[in-house]
């Protein structure tokens, strides 16, 4: 069965999705203590929260790269996430959703929240045919998301060194064993419009 070309893939419950960061243990370790991100976290900056676990892992090379060594799972509202979609904008210009290039430059400066698609990521982190959904959040959202939206935040990074082992000695299915399971999300109609996902794209809450 082919995978939409753009749909929001995540681990999520009747109340919350996940979301992954990776951080430097300065900021990961405080956040996890309290539960929500505190200093020295920076609101005043654009912080991404991406529903893949896989494009976290491209993005941090397994908790690799410098500054991004410890991989938080953070458990959000569904109701902050539909929100920051519901007010997102595309990081890029596209003719067909935004009429004119003037018209979306002036959405992306006056919106708290970016939008960006990704190529999916596979086991070993090439690049898919399909997209995965990024969240750019700033401003206002960056408050709701650290005061209203943040429900549990965990240390996942002995799972990431974990599966980052196992790969490395070959063990392809055990590794895939300790990956969480994601499933296509059930966007409401006007944020796939909004969002540019696919059309059509549903998704069932997993039992």
């Amino acid at each position: 069965m082919s995978v939409p070309t753009r749909q929001v893939r995540g681990r999520y419950s009747a109340d919350t999705i996940t979301v992954y960061q990776a951080y430097p243990a300065q900021i990961a370790l405080p956040a996890v203590a309290a539960n929500r991100l505190v200093a020295p976290f920076k609101r005043d900056r654009m912080t991404w929260i991406k529903p893949s676990f896989l494009w976290m892992m491209y993005r941090c090379g397994w908790a690799t790269k410098p500054g991004q060594e410890r991989v938080l799972s953070i458990d959000i509202t569904r109701e902050g996430f539909e929100w920051a979609l519901t007010r997102g904008c595309l990081s890029h210009y596209d003719r067909d959703l935004h009429g004119d290039k003037a018209t979306w430059s002036r959405q992306l400066k006056a919106s708290p929240v970016r939008v960006q698609w990704d190529p999916e990521r596979s086991l070993h982190l090439k690049a898919l045919p399909y997209r995965s959904l990024q969240v750019g959040l700033t401003g206002e959202a960056v408050d709701r998301y650290v005061d209203d939206w943040t429900v549990t935040v965990t240390d996942i990074t002995p799972t990431v060194h974990r599966v980052r082992d196992l790969l490395r000695s070959g063990d392809e299915q055990q590794a895939a064993a300790h990956l969480p399971v994601e499933h296509a999300y059930p966007l409401p109609a006007p944020i796939v419009a909004s969002v540019n996902a696919s059309p059509g794209v549903t998704g069932t809450l997993p039992r």
